[in-house]
C-alpha cells in the first residue's frame, strides 16, 4: 500500500490551523508531510521558526515531514552539501531538491550524517544521476524521489510521459512521490494556486480517490494532496479505497485456489468504482460485488478483463438472458456472461475494445466517469474489486 500524505502552507495559515487539519489527515491515515520551503518570503530566522513549528506538529501525530528546498534557497540559510546541520535540528526527516548541485554535491547530502532523507526531483532527468548513486551503494533509505506539482492549469506533466518516466526510474529501487488534487473549496497552495496542485495535468480534475487510485496502480509509491486543505469527504473517501483487501483465505473458491500452488499470494488488488444499471438482478449484483476473488488469468485477449471465478462454486446461480439494447457494448461496459452460454454463466467481463452484443453477455454496469484510465493499467494477474456508487 502506498504513504498517504498531505501538503500545507505554515506561511498561509495560522499554526493552530494548520496543527488541526494534521491531527485529522493522521485520522485518516496519512502519515507525511510536504511543505514548500523555498516559496516562504520572510528572514531565516522567520522560515526557519516557521518550519520548525510545523514539524513539531507534524511529529506530535507521527508524521514525517518534507520539506522542498533548492540550492539557491539553502544558500540563503548558509547551509552547505557537507553541512545540514540546520535540518537537523528543526527535525526535517526529507529533504527534497527541487533543482540538484550536481551528482558529486547531491551524493554528499545523500551522506549527511543525521539520516536526513534527500529526495531528488523524478520530474527533471534524474537517472544519470540515480546511476551514479548506485553506483556508490547509496540505500532507498538514504534516497527518494518526487515528482513536482503544477498550480498552473494546463502545465502538469504529459500522461504517457509520466508513465514513461515512472517505468524507467522504479528500476532503481527508490521510493517515488507524486501529487493529487483535492477539490475542496478555498483551497490555497505556492504561487497563488487555486486550481490544485496535482502532477498529471489530465488528473487535476479527478476526484481524489481516483486520482490516488491510479497513482497506486502506477506504482506511486507515497501519494500526497498537494493543495489544502482537503474536505473530511475526500480523507474518507481515500480512506475507503486504502481499505486492506479480502483474505483470500475466505474466498469460498480458496480451497481450490490452494491447489494453484500460491499463485495469488502477492497480488495487487485494484478497485473500480462502478455505476449498475437499473434492471441488475441480485443474483448478478451478489456475483459482481460480493463474490471474490475476481482475477484474470492472464490468457485474455484484449477486448476484455475477464474474471472466471464466477463460474466456480455457487453452482446453483441462475443468470437468465436479458435482452439488452444497441449492436455493441462499449469500453467501460461491465457485463456478465449468461445462461445462453451456460458453461461461462457467471464470468464478470469489463470491456476494453467494443464487442458485439449476441446475446450471451447481460450489461450490469458502467464504469463511472474517467474510471477506464484505471482499467487501462489493470495487468494479468491484478485482483479487480468492484465498489458499486
Amino acid at each position: 500500500m502506498s504513504i498517504f500524505g498531505v501538503s500545507v502552507y505554515p506561511d498561509l495559515r495560522p499554526a493552530e490551523e494548520i496543527r488541526e487539519y494534521l491531527k485529522t489527515a493522521a485520522s485518516f491515515g496519512c502519515t507525511r508531510v510536504f511543505s514548500s520551503m523555498f516559496s516562504v518570503e520572510g528572514t531565516n530566522d522567520e522560515i526557519i521558526s516557521y518550519f520548525r513549528e510545523l514539524i513539531k506538529a507534524a511529529h506530535d501525530v507521527n508524521m514525517q515531514v518534507s520539506l522542498d528546498v533548492n540550492p539557491q534557497f539553502l544558500t540563503k540559510l548558509h547551509v552547505t552539501p557537507d553541512d545540514l546541520s540546520l535540518f537537523a535540528e528543526i527535525g526535517c526527516d526529507i529533504l527534497r531538491m527541487d533543482l540538484s548541485y550536481g551528482k558529486e554535491k547531491d551524493l554528499m547530502l545523500v551522506q549527511n550524517p543525521y539520516g536526513i532523507q534527500i529526495q531528488l526531483n523524478a520530474s527533471m532527468g534524474i537517472e544519470e544521476e540515480l546511476v551514479y548513486m548506485k553506483e556508490y551503494g547509496v540505500k532507498d533509505t538514504q534516497l527518494c524521489l518526487g515528482h513536482n506539482f503544477y498550480p498552473q492549469r494546463y502545465t502538469g506533466l504529459k500522461w504517457q510521459s509520466f508513465l514513461k518516466t515512472n517505468e524507467a526510474l522504479q528500476k532503481y529501487g527508490y521510493p517515488i512521490d507524486a501529487f493529487i488534487a483535492s477539490h475542496n473549496k478555498n483551497t490555497h497552495g505556492v504561487w497563488d494556486a487555486k486550481e490544485g496542485l496535482p502532477t498529471v495535468e489530465r488528473m487535476r480534475d479527478y476526484e481524489c480517490s481516483l486520482a490516488y487510485r491510479i497513482l497506486e496502480a502506477v506504482g506511486i509509491d507515497c501519494i500526497l494532496l498537494g493543495n489544502a486543505y482537503a474536505s473530511e469527504e475526500e480523507f474518507k473517501a481515500i480512506a475507503e479505497v486504502r481499505k486492506a483487501p479480502r483474505r483470500i483465505e475466505d474466498s469460498p473458491l480458496y480451497e481450490m485456489f490452494r491447489s494453484f500452488g500460491g499463485m495469488f499470494a502477492a497480488n495487487r488488488q485494484i478497485r473500480l468504482k462502478v455505476r449498475s444499471a437499473d434492471h441488475i438482478s441480485d443474483m448478478e449484483r451478489y456475483m459482481a460485488y460480493e463474490w471474490f476473488p475476481q482475477i484474470d488469468f492472464g490468457d485474455s485477449s484484449e477486448w476484455i478483463w475477464r474474471s472466471r471465478t464466477g463460474r466456480f462454486g455457487n453452482e446453483s446461480r441462475e443468470i437468465p438472458y436479458r435482452r439488452e439494447e444497441g449492436e455493441f457494448f462499449e469500453k467501460g461496459d461491465v457485463v456478465m456472461v449468461n445462461d445462453n452460454y451456460k458453461h461461462y454463466s457467471g464470468e464478470l467481463q469489463i470491456v476494453r475494445i467494443p464487442i458485439r452484443n449476441d446475446g450471451t453477455r447481460n450489461l450490469i454496469g458502467k464504469l463511472a466517469k474517467d474510471e477506464t484510465d484505471l482499467l487501462d493499467l489493470i495487468t494479468d494477474g491484478d485482483i479487480v474489486t468492484l465498489i458499486e456508487i
